[in-house]
């Protein structure tokens, strides 16, 4: 094993002469800064020093530095190379000197006399700020994979910037990070480009509640002209339900029991502008049920299509009913019951894994209230717990 401090003026200075001289195999092992030189204690010039070391055995069991969840690095892994820093040699391979091989372990010595115990060692231990960041995003259940690519972003973002930058300037990066991973995917509300709104999804997760606040908004903020179809006919409930809302609105609304109910509703508001859609809440576990939307509804007419998840649910059973809708085109995500869970990571990772947005988020059962139109920023500022 090579160990070499270095000395740069910046992190990103270090790191390309580590890459330059040890590879992309190279370990970090320490570092931090330091002043130096200076006339009676003033002038002094800042510098990072960084220990950085690679296994020139077996590069393949080394670990790069460019990827933070690879660069854990246990105390007890250290002790192994510490105590058997002489590897059977190939034919191929020079003997390292023993003179250099000693200086080495020094130096692993000393690392290993320094290094923090209070948490898991890694090549670049984070810094406070950047352990609250972490711990944060591990609370909010970011997936892992998804944490460690941030986390690496912060972590340059931190020596690049400046070792002394406070925690709400970590925040704001991390803010603007979460905002900038889900750019280019469509978020927002309902465009109007397209006539018929189609709300799905399983029971119990609000969708007529959604749907009348959705209705509510078309009518008072954009004054356009609005009609309910509902194919909920298993429960007598939810039609009721809807029929309020309708009254209160002042919105005709048909009950649709099969494709060509659905079709005569269709043609007799042909001159509205929106036709908001309900759907049956049924166990969409089943693919039965899921098949049989398209018994009741035209799927070929002008329709945009929400998919309506809880975000109180669990994130694999979202993924489940996500995937059982594959029959269907589903242009967006509506997540309801925000004011009931205070981790939202679930949602960030549906959107970044299926690259689809989210139209809206819903916070309670007020209507019209209790809805906002979804944007990255938005749920950014909900991960990191900004009101």
């Amino acid at each position: 094993m090579k160990v070499k401090k270095y000395a740069a003026s910046s992190m990103a200075e270090a790191m390309k002469q580590i890459r330059a001289e040890l590879g992309s195999d190279a370990v970090i092992l320490n570092s931090r800064e330091v002043q130096s030189g200076g006339l009676f204690g003033f002038f002094k010039k800042k510098t990072i020093e960084v220990i950085a070391a690679v296994d020139q055995v077996s590069a393949s069991q080394t670990i790069p530095i460019t990827k933070q969840k690879q660069t854990k690095l246990s105390e007890e892994k250290l002790k192994m190379m510490v105590k058997e820093p002489v590897k059977q040699q190939t034919n191929d391979e020079k003997p390292i000197p023993q003179d250099e091989l000693l200086k080495e372990v020094a130096e692993l010595k000393s690392l290993l006399r320094n290094l923090p115990h209070s948490n898991e060692v890694s090549g670049l231990t984070y810094p406070p700020p950047l352990k609250h960041m972490d711990k944060l995003l591990n609370d909010q259940e970011i997936d892992g994979a998804i944490k460690d690519q941030i986390m690496n972003l912060l972590l340059e973002k931190w020596f690049v910037n400046g070792a002394n930058s406070a925690i709400d300037t970590v925040y704001t990066w991390l803010e603007k990070e979460l905002a900038e991973q889900m750019s280019g995917i469509s978020f927002g509300g309902i465009s109007f480009k397209k006539k018929f709104i189609n709300v799905v999804g399983p029971t119990g997760v609000g969708k007529t509640t959604t749907l009348a606040k959705i209705a509510a908004d078309c009518v008072l903020t954009h004054k356009k002209k609005v009609a309910f179809l509902t194919t909920d006919t298993y429960r007598i409930a939810a039609i009721d339900q809807l029929k309020t809302y309708a009254k209160i609105l002042n919105v005709p609304m048909e009950v649709c029991y099969t494709i060509e109910d659905f079709r005569k509703a269709a043609q007799m508001y042909d001159d509205y502008d929106v036709i908001l859609v309900d759907t049956a809440g049924r166990n969409f576990r089943n693919r039965e049920y899921v098949d049989e939307l398209k018994q009741t509804i035209d799927f070929d007419k002008d329709m945009e299509s929400f998919l309506v998840l809880s975000l109180t649910a669990k994130q694999r059973d979202m993924e489940d009913i996500y995937e059982q809708f594959s029959i269907i085109d589903i242009d967006k995500f509506i997540f309801t019951k925000a004011d009931e869970t205070s981790a939202y990571g679930a949602m960030y990772n549906l959107i970044r894994k299926y690259s689809r947005g989210a139209a809206y988020i819903t916070n309670g059962q007020n209507v019209p209230d209790d809805m906002i139109e979804a944007a990255p920023g938005e749920i950014a500022k909900m991960i990191i717990g900004v009101k």
